[in-house]
């Protein structure tokens, strides 16, 4: 009998400062358009495919649908892969620091298994980087 081992694999950006309210970036990422922003230059395609989902592809790497899954006002928007392939779940932290201005700070949870895991760590990282640094841009 084979057993398909799993891997948790949690990242997390950098926390980016970003001179904008908390509800102001909610209501933006609460926006899947909105992502388009965000995205790193090397993006190939970038494509709203409703209300709450969309489908992105970077040079080199197979392409994503992302589905809104979860919002808590002003503090959280969470993002799930709509396939089984890659499951995993992208959750914005937002914390307000003051009228004007808040901390973002980008989660990635998923279940790979560990060559997957060990293949996809270096670019979902630094897309998450990527991702977290452009916040300013909304």
């Amino acid at each position: 009998m084979f057993l398909a081992m799993t891997y948790n694999m949690n990242l997390e950006s950098p926390t980016t400062s970003v001179p904008k309210s908390a509800e102001y970036i909610f209501n933006a990422l609460s926006e899947v358009k909105n992502f388009e922003q965000l995205m790193p230059d090397n993006i190939a395609k970038f494509e709203v495919l409703g209300d709450d989902i969309f489908n992105f592809g970077l040079k080199g790497m197979p392409e994503i649908k992302l589905r809104m899954k979860e919002k808590t006002p002003h503090s959280k928007v969470v993002l799930a892969a709509a396939s089984d392939k890659l499951p995993f779940v992208l959750i914005a932290n937002i914390q307000s620091t003051s009228d004007n201005s808040c901390d973002v700070k980008l989660d990635f949870e998923g279940e790979f298994n560990p060559m997957m895991a060990m293949m996809i760590k270096g670019p979902i990282s630094k897309f998450l980087e990527t991702l977290s640094s452009n916040m300013g841009k909304l």
